[in-house]
């Protein structure tokens, strides 16, 4: 694998700051090794991407709020689009999540006023059906993304998903894609990439399957979805979670029935503080990399015993930090309120370096991990928070997200890390550093993405870059604060952002950068004198 987690051999050991206080004896250093000639492979611009479910106020008062000053003619806030484009989201997946199990997709077309109000059972809401189908490619157009659509697979099956994709797809001279043309869409949708349902080994899912009944249900879709559309990218759903019982069994069960009717495999990854460990919740990405490597041997374990030329990539269409018990995650189970506030996390800097951590695996495994999606866009476990009718904001975690999405271009570069390690409950013996880096090669520029996760003392980095000949720093950004729980709000979501980071300098083929503890970091490299 690619992971620059395991190359800590030989580096010094530094104490953790622990619930009884100890910390780190002397300022720690680590260096990176850079080189053109050894990359993982292209960055891919669906890394990128988010995704919006009808799940508390992700869709209304979150991308649809009518009545909004920034409003334009379909209800979308242009003040959510705008923050959209800033933070440099590619796909979004839509509409669910455990939503999209229950899903009818023809109440959300036609006539508004004529759309029937319908129970939501995954989220124990009522879903109005104000924004459907073409009301969301409306606003995927507006704000620059790819539309990734998932079908329900749950309470549904095949002729369902043949039928949204000939309503979205088809130009014209069929029943469905007249009916989109009446409905006043006249040009076909043209949607690529299609999930096959949801979470299927989850329990909590509507129309939960085992691993064979989903892996022939996926099959039987993908092959008359691609009788319609041979040019389809689709995703089978893998195991909800590496916690789940099912894991690994689940995806070599699914991907020996489906292997050579789909493209990718999704992964799901959420991750939180638990109990006040800071030092593991900050070695997130240990737990992500070890999930992409898990994938990945088995797929390709599905590939040797099927004699198979063709390879299985993953779509990681679920990913960031979620406080699970901490927010509420169903409306009351006496009502079945329109958009309740649901999943609403506040987010602090250690979650935004965590978030930061997570781009950093998902950037250096992009060999195999060929799309992903931030869950989700707007309100719910979100970078972008709105008040209804009013303010819109940037959490903390904004930044990485935007920052990383702006400069990461050309290939993803293999580092070389060699960092002293710290001790976690959760993960044992962890790298205080983690790195990945990118290189365009049509500009030269060299961008380090850098995460310091010892809680209290900072960390020295050195960057070996000889083999690009002389670089200087065009630019070293980081995201840290005194207190690592701070947060962003309505009120004031800039003070928080990422500050220019004095201590980079660069000098012959070396550059430095001092790390500030549980922080996160980027820094641009550009041939000297360009």
């Amino acid at each position: 694998m690619a992971s620059s987690t395991a190359a800590t051999t030989g580096t010094a050991h530094v104490p953790a700051n622990d619930a009884a206080g100890a910390t780190a004896a002397t300022t720690a250093r680590a260096t990176l090794v850079l080189d053109p000639a050894f990359s993982v492979g292209p960055v891919r611009r669906r890394t990128f991407g988010a995704f919006v479910e009808h799940l508390g106020r992700c869709v209304y008062t979150g991308i649809h709020d009518p009545g909004h000053p920034t409003a334009d003619e379909d209800g979308f806030r242009g003040d959510v689009i705008d923050l959209t484009r800033e933070l440099g989201v590619s796909t979004v997946r839509y509409p669910g999540g455990n939503f999209v199990s229950g899903y009818r997709w023809e109440d959300g077309i036609g006539p508004v006023d004529q759309r029937p109000a319908r129970l939501d059972l995954a989220w124990h809401s009522t879903e109005p059906n104000t924004v459907g189908v073409d009301e969301f490619m409306r606003w995927a157009r507006k704000a620059g993304v790819e539309p990734m659509m998932a079908v329900n697979l749950g309470t549904r099956g095949v002729q369902e998903a043949v039928d949204l994709l000939e309503y979205c797809n088809i130009a014209s001279g069929t029943a469905l894609s007249d009916l989109r043309r009446a409905h006043g869409t006249e040009e076909p949708h043209g949607v690529r990439m299609w999930c096959l349902g949801n979470e299927m080994d989850g329990p909590w899912q509507i129309g939960h399957k085992t691993a064979e009944e989903y892996g022939r249900l996926a099959t039987e879709t993908a092959r008359a979805m691609r009788m319609v559309d041979a040019g389809l990218e689709l995703v089978a759903c893998g195991s909800s979670s590496t916690s789940m019982p099912t894991f690994g069994e689940w995806e070599r069960i699914v991907l020996t029935e489906a292997y050579e009717d789909v493209d990718l495999i999704s992964a799901h990854a959420y991750y939180w503080e638990d109990d006040g460990d800071l030092a593991s919740f900050l070695a997130s990405a240990v737990n992500m990399d070890r999930f992409i490597d898990d994938v990945v041997a088995t797929a390709d374990a599905v590939r040797a015993a099927r004699k198979l030329t063709k390879r299985i990539h993953i779509s990681f269409d679920e990913w960031n930090v979620w406080y699970l018990n901490a927010s509420a995650s169903r409306a009351p189970e006496k009502d079945w309120p329109v958009a309740p506030a649901l999943l609403e996390d506040h987010y602090s800097v250690a979650d935004a370096v965590v978030v930061g951590g997570l781009l950093i695996s998902l950037l250096r495994h992009t060999d195999r991990v060929h799309s992903a999606s931030l869950a989700q866009l707007v309100n719910v476990i979100a970078p972008i928070m709105t008040e209804p009718g009013g303010r819109v904001w940037r959490q903390t975690t904004f930044h990485p997200f935007a920052l990383t999405s702006r400069h990461a271009a050309g290939e993803v570069l293999r580092v070389k890390l060699d960092s002293p390690t710290h001790e976690t409950a959760r993960f044992g013996e962890t790298p205080l550093v983690d790195a990945v880096a990118t290189h365009d090669a049509d500009s030269g520029e060299v961008v380090v993405f850098a995460v310091n996760r010892h809680t209290t003392e900072p960390v020295t980095v050195e960057v070996d870059v000889r083999a690009f000949g002389a670089l200087d720093v065009t630019e070293a950004l980081t995201l840290s604060s005194d207190d690592p729980y701070a947060r962003a709000s309505a009120d004031d979501d800039t003070s928080l952002a990422p500050r220019p980071n004095e201590t980079a300098t660069a000098e012959g083929g070396a550059v430095r950068i001092e790390l500030p503890p549980v922080s996160w970091s980027v820094l641009r490299l550009a041939p000297a004198g360009a």
